[in-house]
C-alpha cells in the first residue's frame, strides 16, 4: 500500500523537532550538528532571532493579498536586490524551480520580441541541476532526471562540462538563445567553474548576443563568500536564478535580470499567486540585510578558510576514505574513495548531518554564521566517522 506521502524520497530515519543556530534536536532528544542547512537554505542557521521576529511581526499583520496589488515588502526586497547586483528588475517565485521556468521563458521571449523566434535553443551542461520541472529536467538532460517523463521540453543542447572547444562551436549556431549554468555545480558534486571560464563564456555571449543565465540557487546568497558566486570572476549575467538561502528557510525564490533581457516580459506574460507574498518577503528582507553586509561576508570567507583547512587535514589523515576537497566558501565537497552513502551513515552515527551529491561526493553546507567551535566540532565528528570506515 502506498504511503500517505508520495514515496519519492529516500528519507533518513530522523525526525527533528527544533533547532538553534547550527544544531538540530531529534525527537528522542539527540543533538545533531547540521552541515546541510536544509540543502544550503538555512544560511543563518535555525531559529535566527531576526528572522523569527520578521516573520512573527508580519504574520500578525498580513499574510497574503496576491500580486493583483502592490506589496510593499516585495518592493523593498526587489530594490535591495537590484541595488546589490547587476540586475535592473526581479520577479519573485516560491522556489528555484519556478525561477528556472521563468529564465527559460524570458530568454526565448527576448528573441521572439526581437523578431528571431528561431533563436530558442538553450545550451546546458552535463552534471547540472536546475530543478525538477519540465524545463528544469530538460535543461539538465540526464537520464536519471528524465527517464519516463517524455516527451521532454525541446530546445536544449547539452554539452560536456568543461569542453571549451565544443562550447565555442555550439555558440556559433544561429538558433542559440542563451546558455545556462551553475557557477558552482551543487547536485553535480560541488564543482566550481573556474573564473577564466566564466569570463570566456561572458565574452562568447557578448560576441553572439546569446543571453547568459546563471543558476545561483545553491551557490548564491553569500554561500561562496560573495553575495553571489559570479562576482569572484568579475562578470555579470543577463539573467540569474536565486532561491534557497534568500528566504533563510522560508520558501522564496527570485529571477533577477537586466532591463535588456527582461524587455519581452510585459503584463500578462508571467505570474504567480504566492510569489513574493508579504510573509516571504518580510523574511527575505531580514535575510538580505544581514547577508549582504560586507563585514558578514568577510566572516564567511574567514570561516571558509578555517573549514577548508580542517577538511584538507581530514583527507590527509584518511586517504583511504577521502580523495580530495573542492568547492568555494562554505560550499564544500568531500570526494570519497568509499561509497559516499557509507560516509553519510557514519556521519549520522556521529550525530552529524551532511548531504550526498553526484560523483561520490558529500556536500558540506553549514550555516554562514556557523561558530568557529562548531566548525572544529564538525571536523572532529567527520574524523571519527572516517575512522570507523578505515581498515583496522
Amino acid at each position: 500500500m502506498i504511503s500517505a506521502i508520495l514515496p519519492t524520497y529516500n528519507r533518513a530515519p530522523l525526525s527533528f523537532v527544533s533547532g538553534e543556530g547550527s544544531w538540530l534536536v531529534e525527537a528522542d532528544g539527540r543533538r545533531f550538528l547540521d552541515l546541510g542547512s536544509g540543502i544550503a537554505v538555512n544560511v543563518l542557521g535555525h531559529a535566527h532571532p531576526a528572522l523569527t521576529a520578521a516573520l512573527t511581526a508580519q504574520a500578525g499583520a498580513l499574510w497574503h493579498t496576491s500580486n493583483l496589488y502592490q506589496i510593499p515588502q516585495q518592493e523593498a526586497l526587489a530594490r535591495k536586490l537590484v541595488d546589490a547586483t547587476f540586475a535592473d528588475t526581479c520577479f519573485f517565485t516560491n522556489s528555484g524551480t519556478e525561477a528556472c521556468e521563468l529564465a527559460v521563458k524570458m530568454a526565448r521571449k527576448y528573441w521572439s520580441e526581437k523578431g528571431h523566434p528561431e533563436r530558442n535553443v538553450i545550451i546546458a551542461f552535463t552534471g547540472s541541476f536546475h530543478g525538477r520541472s519540465s524545463a528544469g529536467i530538460a535543461a539538465a538532460g540526464s537520464e536519471k532526471m528524465t527517464k519516463g517523463f517524455g516527451p521532454l521540453l525541446p530546445g536544449f543542447k547539452h554539452l560536456t562540462f568543461a569542453d571549451h572547444e565544443a562550447l565555442t562551436e555550439a555558440m556559433k549556431a544561429p538558433d542559440v538563445a542563451a546558455v545556462i549554468l551553475e557557477p558552482v555545480q551543487g547536485e553535480g558534486g560541488i564543482i566550481p567553474v573556474p573564473d577564466q571560464c566564466l569570463k570566456g563564456l561572458r565574452d562568447l555571449c557578448d560576441e553572439t548576443g546569446a543571453l547568459m543565465i546563471l543558476d545561483e540557487v545553491q551557490c548564491g546568497m553569500g554561500r561562496t563568500g560573495r553575495l553571489f558566486a559570479h562576482e569572484w570572476a568579475g562578470i555579470s549575467p543577463d539573467i540569474m536564478m536565486v532561491a534557497k538561502g534568500i528566504g533563510g528557510g522560508f520558501p522564496l525564490g527570485a529571477l533577477l535580470a537586466t532591463e535588456r533581457a527582461a524587455s519581452g516580459m510585459t503584463a500578462g506574460t508571467h505570474g504567480s499567486t504566492y510569489g513574493g507574498n508579504p510573509l516571504a518577503c518580510a523574511v527575505g528582507n531580514a535575510v538580505i540585510d544581514i547577508v549582504s553586509d560586507e563585514t558578514f561576508l568577510a566572516e564567511v570567507r574567514r570561516k571558509a578558510s578555517l573549514f577548508r583547512q580542517g577538511l584538507e587535514g581530514l583527507v590527509a589523515s584518511h586517504p583511504d576514505v577521502f580523495e580530495l576537497v573542492r568547492g568555494s566558501g562554505l560550499m564544500m565537497g568531500l570526494k570519497c574513495r568509499v561509497p559516499n552513502s557509507d560516509v553519510l551513515q557514519a556521519a549520522y552515527g556521529q550525530n552529524l548531518c551532511v548531504v550526498p551529491a553526484a560523483d561520490n561526493v558529500l556536500r558540506l553546507l553549514p550555516a554562514l554564521n556557523v561558530e568557529d567551535a562548531d566548525i572544529r566540532e564538525a571536523i572532529a565528528r567527520l574524523d571519527r566517522a572516517a575512522a570507523s570506515l578505515s581498515p583496522a
